[in-house]
């Protein structure tokens, strides 16, 4: 590989220092997000608004996602990451102290605003940093590093709470976002160039680079709000699948556990499937994949038959690690990147904000297994619409194992 953001590239220190912060992170947040609705229901709050204050970091999160831009363009992508690092941090330890709904309801929303700004300048960071010819298992990586460190993050919650208490995780998740924060000021920074065409007077404004991309939302875009609505339904149907069929907390999380595990260990073979033989070989089976096993969900009636599903969801979203991040990056202008991408992300999160709302407006209207069948057959025309417009875009042209 050729040279590296701040001189010639080196592969140890870059998968340290940008990779680092999201493992660690990640693992702070995967320890405290299952206690967000214990919390509030310790501090008084009924189980629906429980779940509303659970629900406020995925709407933190969209409303921070154009704003984002604004912020990766004025600080540079490293020092983007350590501030929302630092500002989770701070919340984090707001909400190991609060003693009050509106203080804890108030610190899970600013953990979606931080969401926001540390997803996008990573996700710009790797595109600056990397060449294109390995662009999809770079992304890939930084999902699977989400994976990973989502995997041990409730486990390392659990024994925190067995030793001390639950509030105890909040602090074990402020310790590592801090830790995350000073390893991200390790990485080397962009060239200058990069950052002289954000910044002055003419440089590209949010609205401006939106608008002269609307084609682009308009097509993949929408195939990329399929997937994160998908996606974010598998995670919600498991469980609850799990419980209509009786099974007991302990089961439910084995099967999770299970699908989490055939997820977290593909994610370098989806990346080198895209770049070796381009975005399409992953963004359609991937899609195909998680439909099929959503279909076949209602029809599991035992635990075994519910994990043989889970792993088959397990495989098509683990090979489907950060092919969302991958097309976005594809797509992306150099002139206004972090401008386009904060606008990418919205409809990623959108879709992942409208899955469960689906999910629970067809179950109220019908049964779960409907929603889930529903919801499978929604995957195979996102697979369709996305195959489509791959296929008629600049992605489906250029990114075909190119070695560019």
């Amino acid at each position: 590989m050729s040279d590296s953001p701040g001189g010639r590239f080196s592969w140890p220190r870059f998968i340290t220092s940008a990779y680092g912060p999201t493992f660690l992170s990640t693992i702070g947040y995967g320890a405290v997000t299952p206690l967000v609705a214990l919390s509030a229901l310790h501090l008084g709050a009924s189980v629906g608004l429980s779940a509303l204050i659970t629900g406020l970091t995925g709407v933190g999160q969209i409303l921070g996602d154009l704003p984002a831009s604004w912020v990766a363009t004025r600080l540079g992508e490293k020092r983007a990451i350590a501030v929302a690092c630092l500002w989770d941090a701070l919340w984090l330890t707001i909400a190991f102290l609060a003693t009050a709904l509106p203080l804890l309801a108030v610190a899970v929303f600013a953990f979606g605003l931080s969401g926001s700004v540390f997803g996008l300048a990573r996700q710009t960071y790797i595109t600056e940093a990397i060449p294109v010819r390995y662009r999809a298992r770079a992304l890939s990586s930084l999902g699977g590093a989400f994976r990973v460190g989502g995997f041990i993050g409730p486990l390392a919650g659990s024994a925190i709470i067995a030793a001390w208490n639950l509030q105890a995780a909040y602090a074990f998740a402020a310790v590592m976002s801090l830790i995350a924060a000073g390893v991200t000021l390790t990485l080397p920074d962009l060239p200058q160039e990069v950052r002289a065409r954000r910044t002055g007077p003419d440089g590209p404004h949010l609205f401006t680079v939106l608008r002269a991309h609307v084609r682009t939302f308009a097509t993949l875009g929408v195939g990329i709000l399929f997937v994160g609505l998908v996606r974010a339904v598998r995670q919600t149907v498991l469980p609850l699948w799990c419980e209509s069929l009786g099974l007991n907390a302990s089961h439910t999380s084995l099967v999770y556990a299970v699908s989490m595990g055939v997820d977290m260990s593909l994610f370098f073979l989806g990346g080198f499937i895209m770049d070796r033989f381009g975005r399409m070989w992953v963004a359609v089976p991937s899609t195909v994949v998680l439909g099929i096993g959503l279909i076949l969900l209602p029809l599991t009636h035992q635990a075994l038959t519910v994990i043989v599903v889970a792993v088959v969801m397990g495989l098509g979203n683990g090979i489907g690690a950060g092919i969302v991040m991958t097309l976005g990056s594809d797509v992306s202008p150099s002139v206004g990147r972090p401008q386009f991408l904060s606008g990418w992300r919205l409809f990623g999160d959108l879709g992942a904000a409208l899955g469960p709302l689906i999910l629970s407006a067809i179950t109220t209207l019908a049964s779960l297994a409907v929603a889930a069948t529903a919801i499978g057959g929604l995957a195979f025309v996102g697979a369709g619409w996305l195959g489509y417009w791959i296929r008629h875009s600049a992605v489906g042209a250029v990114h075909r194992g190119t070695d560019r």
